[in-house]
């Protein structure tokens, strides 16, 4: 009911991909979400490539399905961990920070969907002529790595702009987001948050249940001084760095603050002192249950709305 062209562009059962968070992404979760019938992604993060080698391998163990890697082209590793994928010829590439331009007629050689994360109108129109295969647009309801530009306003903009197709991502973990990311044009989803409070991701049960205990106004945006916000939980970590930013510390004074807090908070369950990165959403998730029941509550959820809709 729900097939679209990013079904047929990434041969996956549903339009619904997995967001590459870094720590939080690795092999078990990737191939849980394509066992279960979407798009798994690996968070290649600031790993190093031989890092992201025995991930790759593990995930060739867990699944025949599709499945693909995040690449931040931020990290000091990009360049490695690009040669990587290209020689494991890992099916589908997300990028984000940046620009993927360089990179994407070398994978296209091969066969490998390159799909940049874009915040912009602009980007996603530059992406589109060096040869995307289709861009995921996020707003700033996302967690991590933010834009400025929200779900609802930049993915129609975008849909209007380019004719590849668009994933749409922020704030979306239900089906009631899938069918709006639907109606603004979008031709799949990526969530994020939502994948990160299953049975099989591997992130702390501390992760997980800040997101859960969340309520509406927890997920705060950091680092803005910078002009790399990020959006965490708020926490001690959170109200530390928002302080340091207000008493005019330079941006190597909070790189430096903030350095390793991710995975205190992932791998260390450390919810006071590590950086709980999660979306707006989570003030919607109050559960954790394994990946095929989140893809199939989404779709289930979403044909209900369709039978609503037809009423009215």
């Amino acid at each position: 009911m729900f097939r679209t062209k990013i079904c047929d562009l990434l041969e996956i059962e549903y339009p619904i991909i997995q967001g590459g968070m870094a720590w939080a992404a690795t092999s078990e979760l990737t191939a849980a979400v394509s066992n279960a019938g979407g798009l798994g992604i690996i968070g290649c993060g600031n790993a190093p490539s031989e890092v992201i080698k025995k991930e790759i391998t593990k995930i060739k163990e867990l699944t025949d399905k599709p499945y693909g890697a995040n690449v931040m082209l931020l990290s000091p590793f990009v360049d490695e961990v690009m040669d990587l994928l290209y020689e494991q010829k890992v099916p589908v590439i997300t990028t984000g920070a940046g620009n993927a331009g360089k990179y994407i007629e070398r994978f296209k050689k091969i066969g490998t969907k390159v799909i940049p994360v874009v915040p912009s109108v602009d980007l996603a129109r530059r992406m589109e002529r060096v040869g995307a295969d289709a861009v995921v647009v996020e707003g700033t309801e996302a967690g991590g790595h933010i834009g400025e530009l929200t779900t609802m306003a930049l993915v129609p903009q975008v849909v209007d702009a380019i004719n590849i197709p668009v994933i749409a991502a922020g704030g979306i973990a239900d089906g009631r987001g899938f069918m709006a990311a639907l109606s603004l044009g979008a031709e799949g989803v990526q969530l994020g948050t939502r994948f990160v409070c299953t049975t099989e991701c591997t992130a702390h049960m501390s992760y997980k249940q800040a997101i859960v205990n969340a309520k509406d106004r927890d997920a705060i945006a950091t680092g803005r001084s910078t002009g790399h916000p990020v959006r965490i939980i708020k926490n001690k970590f959170a109200k530390d760095f928002l302080k340091l930013e207000k008493s005019g510390a330079d941006l190597e004074e909070l790189e430096k603050f903030g350095v390793g807090s991710l995975r205190r908070a992932v791998i260390e369950g450390d919810n006071k002192y590590g950086s709980i990165m999660a979306g707006q959403i989570s003030g919607l998730i109050n559960d954790i249950k394994d990946c095929k029941q989140v893809i199939e509550d989404i779709m289930n959820q979403a044909k209900e709305v369709q039978k609503t809709l037809s009423r009215l």
